[in-house]
């Protein structure tokens, strides 16, 4: 799914302009960024956590010479997946007939 598809989806689903579902989104996505990026944990309840982790320096392989050099240490950017999404995924994958959104019955509810 794209990002014009998942904001016509969403558009459609709450009956707002795809417009204003858009400056959301983005909205969204860039706070997520920001606050990860300054070291900040972010957590959706049965969704997921977003966080910025240090990654230790290794010692790898120059693919092309074989020669060895260090890859230095360095921030990056991880997602765990909560329970209701991992509930969602097995659901699917189970081919039950339970709605992909009963997992996340908790997110949903709170308008």
């Amino acid at each position: 799914m794209t990002r014009a598809q998942l904001i016509a989806t969403v558009a459609e689903k709450t009956q707002i302009s795809s417009k204003t579902c858009d400056m959301i989104i983005r909205k969204f996505l860039d706070t997520i960024t920001e606050e990860v990026a300054a070291g900040e944990k972010i957590t959706i309840s049965g969704f997921g956590t977003f966080e910025r982790k240090r990654r230790k320096a290794t010692m790898a392989r120059n693919p092309q010479t074989g020669e060895p050099m260090e890859i230095e240490s360095q921030n990056v950017a991880v997602f765990r997946a909560g329970s209701g999404l991992k509930d969602a995924v097995k659901a699917r994958e189970s081919h039950s007939n339970r709605p992909i959104t009963e997992g996340f019955g908790r997110i949903l509810d709170q308008d």
